[in-house]
């Protein structure tokens, strides 16, 4: 009898994975691919989607076609929950699907708690493909009139859409919003302050106002109310107050860390149930906590994709090391950046063309897999 492996997401932790479907096929092996698009968009280059330097197939992996084209199953639904003693997973249409070895790349997400529902203005800067639709919106309204844009949230994510609204709306060449950005306490708060300097003095340049005077309490579609009872007022916001790993692993009641991922051991296995294994932004990983940035992703696709055919083939398990140090570039719009690599810390042209060759040499890397099959 065929043995089941299934991936749920196809993120980058899983690219490697996915790259090597038709290998899992060719050993006898089923292959079943569960995410909630047909593609997968990569988050590193969505603040630059939103301000219209990349267009979403740049940025953007064919995962369906990719799985199918090699011979695997792709189920596009999302988990609900794991069944770790029955082996089994649920998806939101119903349907349970049994597996042998089950890999996790199910993301993060932007809590919209507290938020109205059918809200059209505001907007969680993930998912990724969301800021598409929103940059659309954006369009329009810098058309109509000189809008307020509200950034809730005071890490690199704010300061990225920020910067980037700033670049869309100069190529709109309408209207200039006021945008704002609520950064709590302190802005960019766990980064030296050669860094925050930086990327602050950069969107102060442009107008772009940092407030660092409280939390956000409430956001409506009009308003956005502080902890302290100042109710500011707004036309659009979006929610960069940071991201949360999937909540499948608590409704399945798998072991999670301090942080509610899936909590994993140095082979990306779930601590409690071996044949469960997971990276990127949904896990715990129980050695030391790793930052949820994209670098680490990208490190674990081949003890992964090692692991997956280890744990089929009862063969040895290969420990994920974090490695360096990983370089850090924010894209902060308008051919902008901002570098930090250990010791070195840079602004400017240079910075953001580095972090589009890499950017777009990964992605050329994988959308080459659809064009190969």
């Amino acid at each position: 009898m065929k043995k089941n492996l299934i991936l749920i997401g196809g993120g980058h932790a899983h690219m490697t994975a996915l790259e090597n479907i038709s290998r899992f096929v060719e050993k006898g092996y089923k292959v079943t691919v569960i995410g909630p698009s047909f593609y997968h968009y990569y988050s590193g280059m969505g603040p630059g989607m939103l301000g219209g330097t990349y267009t979403p197939s740049d940025i953007r992996f064919a995962t369906r076609d990719v799985v199918c084209k090699q011979g695997g199953l792709f189920v596009k639904d999302y988990v609900t929950r794991i069944d770790p003693a029955a082996k089994t997973v649920q998806i939101a249409g119903g349907q349970s699907l049994a597996y042998d070895v089950l890999s996790v790349n199910a993301g993060s997400y932007v809590s919209m708690q507290d938020v109205p529902e059918n809200a059209e203005n505001i907007y969680p800067v993930k998912p990724i493909e969301k800021l598409m639709e929103a940059a659309e919106k954006l369009k329009i309204l810098f058309k109509r009139k000189k809008a307020v844009v509200t950034i809730v949230g005071g890490g690199p994510s704010s300061a990225e859409v920020a910067g980037n609204i700033w670049q869309l709306a100069k190529q709109t060449k309408q209207n200039m919003p006021e945008i704002k950005i609520l950064a709590g306490s302190r802005f960019m708060a766990r980064f030296p302050e050669s860094v925050r300097c930086r990327v602050s003095s950069i969107l102060k340049t442009r107008g772009i106002r940092i407030f660092e005077n409280g939390y956000v309490e409430k956001v409506t579609a009009e308003s956005v109310l502080m902890a302290s009872g100042e109710l500011l007022s707004t036309d659009f916001t979006f929610l960069a107050s940071g991201v949360k790993p999937s909540k499948i692993f608590e409704a399945s009641g798998l072991p999670v860390g301090p942080d509610k991922g899936m909590l994993v051991n140095r082979y990306l296995q779930s601590v409690k149930y071996p044949d469960i294994f997971g990276g990127g932004d949904c896990i715990s990983f129980k050695d030391r906590p790793l930052d949820k940035v994209g670098v680490y992703a990208v490190r674990q696709n081949p003890v992964l994709l090692n692991n997956l055919f280890a744990q089929l083939e009862g063969t040895p398990l290969q420990g994920f090391n974090p490695g360096p140090e990983y370089l850090l570039i924010f894209n902060l719009g308008a051919n902008h950046g901002v570098l930090k690599k250990r010791g070195i810390v840079f602004s400017g042209k240079t910075a953001f063309w580095i972090k589009d060759y890499i950017d777009t040499k990964f992605m050329k890397k994988f959308q080459a897999i659809e064009k190969t099959l």
